[in-house]
């Protein structure tokens, strides 16, 4: 670079001295100077166009200016939500709203920022930064400057009346966004083992649980699956009717709080160009699709965590054995600011003790801390750093072939699975998220056979039962990508959140760790629904991918409601049952907006026969598992007295109903919008999940969330679909329900991507941003 940057035009170039230190000093300043002039310009910048339904398309001269452009957006949208998110995050919910409060998880307050404090401890947010890359962290910290300036702008429009009048509303900053990331992470592991972590104690002193927590914490456990599945199908060539690639993306996420998705478009020309959706304060596109390929997640089967069995120290019961010896755990002492009822703040420590694998848990009548035992939790995810780096390959991937060399070399994705198609008809499924190194062996040796499949516990006194190491895994303790499932085919690749076992039946993938993926087992209802129509013959198209969900099919009705029908014509005389079967006998089988009370019966039966099990007349068959288990057994006297029970206590329900009441009228979005769809474990691919709202009403809570469908022809991608509860969470916004109603009368709608289809919008809208950079203090507290 030349010196005469450094002088200003007109002036001479006068010799420098060598003996004249000041001088060289201010040289050497200057070019200082010139370097960081040349590679920051002094500010950022980015364009947001707007189209239908308020979706931004943001475009970006670099990283810091499109997460600039992102956070900018978001905070336009969600602002309330990021912000409270951020609370969350920092362990801050006592210090604002009190400490029995209870989160949106129904979590206490207390709890949660236990939980977080321990979680993001400034060292752990610091290395986590440290380990991203220089575009990664110019998305963040341009996410967090963007956030700053929506919210700047906001105050003085008058902010939204969701946070109207809130003290902790503030300026955000990149290590809050890191805060939210490593949330993200332990969702699938520890996070489900937030009250266990806060309330652990050591026998002998007193406990801090309350039952109703721990009643809660199984719930969230329990509905894990349920309110972060997934359906997902990629087409290939030789089943697709247009012969290139298909993919349809069905998430099934919370529609309110951090794992609201939100959808964008994001553009750095020559550099970067993708569209999809993502979670809150994420920079990235995590489902989405560009213009050589589409991808989409579903929540998976595999295990990101293990328990390990402490054998305690007989004199002491905070120490443990291992390998003989006797160790100390660790200390950790935990401080959350806390309102009291007088509203003055004050200050409530916790000591939090954890071992080698992780922190210890404690769950009275699970997970017990005795003088003998105590039992810690060790999550893979935890050392996962490659995140964000993993989801920036998936966004800038111009191959299947790219997207697949990048999972492979960075294991970033935490705890979901990945399915794609490309232009040319390849379709390509990977299992390869972040899973202990914990195989067949070693479980034989070292598992406690008492806790069953579904947790693993190790031993925790043996070295010998500690993960193994594999030099090819980008981490160690994980397994290394080579040993997890992938399969790539011409026809389709499909998953519903049961294993990877039968992705396609015609080529099982079998023979791996249990931790990963396990055979031999029943599928689910809505894996069985679409193998079933994806097995027809004949190709598919897009209608046909869109008539799976919007059809509104209750698998199981399908399997059992003839068998069910049968059992109500031997009942057909008894006056309390009556009600019940005529309902049955006029319902059409499906969670549509008109479907009548016969779902609702449906619904409660079929609860509380799978409560109890044994009601199938064929069960299942590893030889058949496409077909078994099937069929009601009406005709034994034990089905048929579980089946009379429950159809009582349905009518008991639902007494005082008007028949003429649709399930239009009784599902609805918060405001009031119908809802069509019903459980997943029903079979509803259009899976919605809806808790019990004012008198005779349900509330949907989660489920069918971002929809895309995406096609490919000689133009490129040509993508529909909705993000189903809407842009906004702001009840005031424009865009808070518009694509809510959408979905309710069943209306898909196209995604503009290219520059002609963005500008030909007839909502087109667009606002340039820019401002000075801040300095780098701003973003790293």
């Amino acid at each position: 670079m030349s010196l005469l940057c450094l002088i200003p035009a007109g002036v001479p170039v006068i010799a420098i001295s060598p003996s004249s230190r000041l001088c060289l000093a201010l040289l050497l300043a200057g070019i200082g100077l010139c370097a960081q002039a040349r590679d920051n310009p002094g500010a950022v910048s980015a364009e947001i166009r707007r189209t239908t339904f308020g979706v931004p398309h943001i475009l970006a001269r670099d990283e810091r200016g499109l997460g600039y452009g992102i956070g900018y957006a978001y905070g336009q949208d969600n602002l309330c939500l990021l912000a409270n998110e951020v609370v969350t995050v920092n362990g801050q919910r006592s210090r604002w709203f009190g400490p029995q409060q209870r989160t949106l998880e129904q979590r206490r307050n207390l709890s949660s920022d236990l939980f977080f404090t321990w979680l993001n401890t400034p060292q752990s947010v610091s290395a986590f930064w440290q380990a991203q890359p220089a575009p990664i962290q110019a998305l963040l910290e341009g996410y967090a400057q963007g956030f700053n300036r929506a919210l700047a702008e906001r105050r003085e429009q008058g902010l939204p009346a969701e946070c109207q009048k809130a003290e902790w509303l503030r300026p955000i900053t990149a290590f809050d966004l890191v805060r939210l990331t490593r949330r993200l992470l332990v969702e699938g592991g520890v996070g489900q083992f937030a009250e266990a972590v806060a309330g652990a104690t050591p026998p002998g002193t007193v406990a801090r649980f309350d039952p109703k927590d721990l009643r809660v914490a199984l719930e969230n456990q329990r509905r894990f699956a349920l309110e972060r599945g997934s359906n997902a199908i990629a087409l290939g060539s030789e089943r697709s009717r247009t012969g290139h690639g298909m993919l349809l993306a069905n998430p099934h996420f919370p529609w309110n709080g951090g794992m609201r998705f939100y959808q964008m478009h994001l553009t750095i020309p020559g550099q970067l160009d993708v569209m999809g959706a993502a979670l809150p304060g994420l920079p990235l596109v995590n489902i989405g699709f560009n213009r050589h390929l589409a991808w989409t997640h579903t929540v998976d089967a595999s295990r990101h965590f293990t328990l390990h069995r402490l054998q305690l120290d007989p004199a002491d019961p905070t120490r443990y054995l291992f390998d003989g010896r006797s160790l100390p755990m660790d200390r950790q002492t935990l401080k959350v600011t806390v309102k009291g009822e007088d509203g003055e703040l004050r200050e409530i420590s916790r000591e939090l003790f954890s071992t080698r694998f992780g922190p210890v848990v404690q769950w009275p009548g699970r997970l017990d801390w005795t003088p003998g035992v105590a039992f810690s939790v060790q999550d893979a995810n935890l050392g996962n750093t490659r995140v964000l780096q993993q989801w920036h390959a998936l966004n800038q991937a111009d191959s299947l072939a790219a997207l697949q060399a990048s999972v492979q070399r960075l294991q970033g994705i935490p705890w979901v699975n990945t399915l794609a198609t490309d232009a040319g008809g390849r379709t390509l499924y990977l299992n390869q998220s972040v899973v202990p190194y914990v195989d067949a062996e070693l479980l034989g040796r070292c598992s406690d056979p008492k806790a069953g499949a579904e947790m693993i516990v190790l031993d925790g006194s043996r070295s010998a039962c500690d993960w193994k190491v594999d030099a090819r895994a980008v981490q160690p303790g994980i397994f290394p990508a080579q040993m997890q499932p992938q399969l790539s085919r011409g026809d389709f690749v499909q998953h519903a959140n049961d294993s990877a076992w039968l992705v396609n039946p015609a080529q099982p993938l079998t023979g791996f760790s249990p931790l990963i993926s396990r055979d031999g087992i029943p599928l689910g209802p809505r894996a069985r629904f679409a193998l079933s129509r994806l097995q027809q013959p004949g190709k598919l198209g897009a209608e046909d991918l869109k008539q799976m969900v919007m059809g509104d099919q209750v698998y199981l009705a399908e399997m059992l409601l003839p068998d069910l029908l049968k059992w109500c014509s031997g009942v057909e005389d008894d006056p309390n049952l009556r009600s019940v079967c005529a309902s049955l006998a006029r319902w059409d089988g499906r969670a549509g907006l008109d479907s009548g009370l016969g779902l609702v019966h449906f619904q409660i039966i079929m609860q509380a026969l799978q409560e109890k099990g044994g009601f199938w007349r064929v069960a299942f068959s590893p030889a058949d598992p496409m077909h078994t288990p099937r069929g009601l057994a009406w005709e034994r006297a034990a089905v048929a007295k579980m089946l009379r029970e429950a159809a009582l206590a349905s009518a008991a329900r639902v007494a005082g109903a008007d028949e003429a009441t649709r399930w239009g009228q009784i599902q609805q979005a918060a405001d009031g919008t119908p809802i069509h769809g019903g459980p997943a474990n029903l079979g509803v691919y259009n899976a919605i999940q809806s808790v019990d709202g004012a008198p005779g009403k349900r509330r949907v809570v989660s489920g069918t969330s971002y929809l895309q469908l995406v096609t490919f022809d000689d133009k490129g991608p040509q993508a529909e679909g909705l993000l189903v509860f809407s842009q906004s969470s702001e009840a005031a916004s424009p865009h808070a329900s518009d694509q809510t109603r959408a979905f309710s009368a069943g209306q898909w709608h196209p995604t503009p991507f290219t520059e002609a289809q963005i500008k030909a919008d007839p909502q087109y809208r667009t606002q340039s941003i820019r401002e000075p950079l801040p300095s780098e203090a701003a973003f790293s507290r």
